[in-house]
C-alpha cells in the first residue's frame, strides 16, 4: 500500500482515503478567495508534525497583488514566512545563510500570460523563446532551483505551488509551461543529478552532495490553480483541456460555492485519486479563525 501523506485539514484525509499518496501530484481547482491558500498552507505547515520539516511554497502571482500567504501564516501557525532570496550562479559558493533556511516562501517566478507572448518567430515559420527571456528565466532558476534542493535536503517534503491563473487554453499558459519544467527537472529530478547541477565544482562539494541525499519519489506537490469557475457545479462539469495538468495528477480537488437558502456555502468535493478508495461527498467547508473547517 502507497504511503499516505495526510493534508492537515480534519475530515479531508478521511475523503481521500486516508490522505495524498506520497510522490503524486494533487491540484486544487477553485475561484480566487475560495478558500485554496488556506488549503495549501495548512499541508505546508503540517510538514513540520508529519515529516520533521514545513513544506515550501513557490508563489507564481505575477501580478503584484498579495495573496496574504504571510498574513495568513503568522495567524494560523504562528509561522513567520520568510522569503527564499539566496541565488547560485554557477561556480559560486552554493550554500546559503543559515537565516535562509528559515526561508520557506519564494515568489521568483512572475510570468503570467501565454507562451506566444514570450517567444519570437524564427526564420523558418516556427516560434520559439526570446532570448532575453530565456536569460532572465534561467536567471531566475538561480534561486528557485535552490530553494528547493536545500530545503529538500534538510528534510522538506511537501511542496505547494499557488497562484496559477485562469486561462482558456492551458497549454498556451506560461505558467503551466513553467511549472511543468519545474515539477519534471527540478521537484522530481534525484537529489544527487540536482547537487552535482547547483553545488558546482563538484568535486569542492562531493561530501556535502553525498550526505544531503533525499527520496525525490516522496516529495508531495500541491498545485492551486484559480479558475473563472465560481460554483461547484460548473467546476464538477468543468472539461479538462490539452495542457491542462490535471489530466495527469494523481488527485484533483474543487472548491466552489452554491446558494443554500439564504446564504452561499463553500463545498468541497474530491473527483479523482487514483490508487485510492475516495468520498464521492460534497462537504461544506468554512474559513474561520482555525483555518478551513470541513462540516
Amino acid at each position: 500500500m502507497s504511503a499516505r501523506v495526510s493534508t492537515g485539514v480534519p475530515g479531508l484525509d478521511a475523503m481521500l482515503g486516508g490522505g495524498l499518496l506520497a510522490g503524486t501530484l494533487a491540484v486544487v481547482y477553485g475561484a480566487t478567495g475560495i478558500g485554496k491558500t488556506h488549503l495549501g498552507l495548512t499541508f505546508a505547515d503540517h510538514g513540520r508534525a508529519a515529516d520533521g520539516a514545513r513544506g515550501v511554497v513557490l508563489d507564481m502571482n505575477g501580478r503584484g497583488d498579495s495573496q496574504q500567504h504571510d498574513e495568513y501564516a503568522a495567524r494560523l501557525f504562528d509561522w513567520s514566512l520568510k522569503e527564499w532570496t539566496h541565488t547560485v550562479p554557477p561556480m559560486t559558493d552554493p550554500y546559503p545563510a543559515p537565516d535562509q533556511m528559515d526561508a520557506f516562501y519564494c515568489n521568483a517566478l512572475k510570468w503570467v500570460g501565454r507562451v506566444r507572448d514570450f517567444q519570437v518567430p524564427t526564420l523558418d515559420g516556427a516560434w520559439e523563446f526570446d532570448w532575453n527571456w530565456k536569460a532572465m528565466y534561467n536567471h531566475a532558476l538561480h534561486t528557485v532551483r535552490p530553494f528547493f534542493y536545500f530545503h529538500f535536503a534538510a528534510g522538506t517534503r511537501r511542496v505547494v505551488v499557488d497562484g496559477v491563473e485562469p486561462m482558456d487554453q492551458p497549454a498556451d499558459s506560461i505558467q503551466f509551461w513553467m511549472f511543468d519544467e519545474l515539477y519534471r527537472k527540478t521537484i522530481h529530478r534525484d537529489a544527487e543529478t540536482m547537487g552535482m547541477e547547483i553545488c558546482l565544482p563538484v568535486w569542492k562539494h562531493r561530501e556535502f552532495i553525498d550526505a544531503h541525499r533525499y527520496e525525490h519519489a516522496s516529495l508531495t506537490t500541491l498545485l492551486l490553480v484559480t479558475t473563472e469557475e465560481t460554483r461547484l457545479e460548473d467546476l464538477l462539469a468543468r472539461k479538462v483541456a490539452v495542457g491542462d495538468l490535471g489530466a495527469t495528477a494523481n488527485t484533483i480537488l474543487v472548491m466552489g460555492s452554491e446558494r443554500v437558502g439564504n446564504r452561499v456555502a463553500r463545498l468541497l468535493s474530491v473527483i479523482k485519486h487514483r490508487g485510492s478508495a475516495m468520498s464521492d461527498e460534497i462537504v461544506e467547508y468554512r474559513v474561520d479563525a482555525g483555518g478551513l473547517q470541513l462540516g
